[in-house]
């Protein structure tokens, strides 16, 4: 027996998320699909993270106990050479038996990309967020100051997520413009149901003059999601990195 890591880049937008459900395809099943295939095992494959319907990921880690004779750095090229087009293994190796790619992860960067234009765009339209008013950057790089450290983040999530505390560790939130470009990088030890796509909802209004920088403080003293942004949508975020 071996567990073998793999870190995997996809493009979201044909998938229903990460995991496995019931009438809709998802990354879990299109990868499991291939591996039973190709071992004859039917393997489970442990995500580090439950990404959402349409959100995208350049280095989303799974790992999956096998007992295959395929090396386990051959896995990547067996299961590109069958995986479609918008799924790909970038890495696969063997690690320790005790690796488990959702429980073992210390922390996440996601990114989120917002296309600030008048018009909105044909090529590209999948990986940004449209966003046409013009915006206050200087405004939303001081509310997101306010996000860093520990707090009890109920104000930004969605409901329906299973997560038994709300408490999170933002260690960096930035903002770059570059041309019509806005560019938020997250990270953070963990990330409640769509927190990150609130968080930017929130500095959207910050942006727009709507929200204060120094209100983020009393919105998350209130634990009151009504009091927040709204939950953007999925097409402009990406999980870019999981630390370990």
């Amino acid at each position: 027996m071996k567990n073998v890591k793999l870190i995997i880049e996809y493009d979201g937008r044909n998938y229903s998320g990460w995991q496995i459900q019931d009438n809709a395809i998802t990354i879990q099943q299109v990868l499991e699909d291939n591996l039973r295939i190709i071992t004859g095992e039917c393997t489970k494959v442990i995500g580090s993270s439950r990404t959402d319907a349409g959100v995208h990921a350049r280095g989303f880690v799974g790992n999956f106990l096998t007992n295959s004779r395929i090396p386990s750095n051959r896995f990547e090229n067996v299961l590109n050479s069958r995986l479609p087009e918008d799924i790909v293994i970038l890495k696969s190796e063997e690690v320790e038996l005790s690796f488990n790619s959702r429980f073992n992860s210390k922390g996440k960067t996601y990114s989120y990309t917002i296309l600030n234009t008048l018009q909105r765009p044909a090529i590209g339209r999948n990986y940004v967020y449209h966003f046409r008013r013009n915006l206050d950057i200087l405004l939303m790089i001081e509310a997101s100051k306010e996000f860093v450290g520990t707090h009890d983040f109920a104000a930004f999530r969605s409901s329906g997520g299973s997560a038994k505390t709300t408490v999170r560790t933002i260690s960096s939130l930035d903002i770059v413009k570059i041309d019509d470009h806005i560019i938020f990088t997250i990270t953070g030890d963990g990330f409640l149901y769509n927190m990150v796509r609130i968080i930017i909802g929130t500095l959207i209004e910050v942006g727009l003059k709507r929200i204060k920088p120094k209100s983020i403080k009393d919105i998350l003293i209130s634990k009151d999601r009504d009091m927040s942004g709204p939950c953007l949508p999925p097409s402009g975020l990406c999980l870019e990195k999981v630390y370990y």
